[in-house]
């Protein structure tokens, strides 16, 4: 199920980005708009799946869903679950946008 949950969360960040005019600055706030919504409990079991591509009998193992952006979506939230620091960031007002994220600001999974 985690990497169903893991799949479902890179296909929005993955929406988002290719909906903005810039798609990178895009991506890094949805996914810490996520990391900061996501529960603890829901934090800690994503934590324990591997790394996507790392386990090939699983379906974050080698494959459609590790490739291409997909993948790199899935590797950015994998590391921002693993940076608890960024993770644990308390979310700002619902009515405030993070205007100067950028992807320089989250773990580099490239």
């Amino acid at each position: 199920m985690g990497a169903h949950a893991l799949g479902a969360a890179a296909y929005a960040v993955k929406a988002a980005s290719l909906a903005a005019p810039d798609q990178h600055v895009a991506a890094a706030q949805e996914i810490r708009w996520q990391l900061r919504h996501m529960s603890a409990p829901v934090k800690a079991a994503l934590r324990l799946l591997p790394l996507i591509g790392e386990d090939s009998s699983g379906p974050l193992g080698p494959g459609l869903l590790a490739s291409g952006l997909q993948g790199t979506m899935i590797l950015d939230l994998q590391a921002g679950l693993a940076d608890r620091d960024l993770s644990s960031r308390p979310a700002p007002d619902a009515d405030v946008q993070d205007a100067g994220t950028d992807m320089s600001e989250l773990p580099s999974s490239r």
